[in-house]
């Protein structure tokens, strides 16, 4: 029996110490893709963190690019009203021109020169009309 004993002892052994060698090699695996996974997350944190901000900078210019676009769309608009504007005066002038008569030396008035006269004869008059004023004290001098 000692030799039974001995022989069940060696596969007790050779058991136990395959086991453990077995949970060795199982939790150096286990180790190794722990550092496996926690390397690919923090090299996943990394790249998000790094595309957040690339994604910040794209999204701050065209944020820019939109600014300037809805300026130049509100000068194009203001444009579009300033040309129909412009077309319809220059529309109503043209029909405006189909409208009026074209004269003849018969639709002419001519003025004489008496205009001039009558200017100094105005101004005549009122320099006549102060100096009466101050004769009758209508304009009193000093106090």
């Amino acid at each position: 029996m000692n030799i039974n004993k001995n022989a069940n002892s060696l596969k007790y052994n050779l058991y136990d110490t395959n086991k453990i060698t077995s949970k060795k090699i199982k939790l150096f695996n286990l180790k190794l893709i722990h550092k496996i996974f926690d390397s690919l997350n923090i090299s996943l944190l990394i790249l998000i963190f790094i595309l957040s901000f690339l994604s910040f900078n794209s999204q701050r210019k065209w944020t820019s690019i939109y600014k300037y676009l809805a300026k130049t769309r509100a000068n194009n608009d203001n444009l579009i009203d300033y040309i129909s504007k412009t077309e319809e005066f220059y529309i109503n002038k043209i029909e405006a021109l189909n409208t009026f008569k074209k004269t003849t030396p018969e639709d002419l008035i001519y003025l004489d020169k008496q205009i001039t006269k009558n200017k100094r004869n105005n101004l005549n008059k009122k320099i006549k009309f102060i100096k009466d004023g101050l004769k009758d004290s209508k304009y009193q001098i000093g106090y």
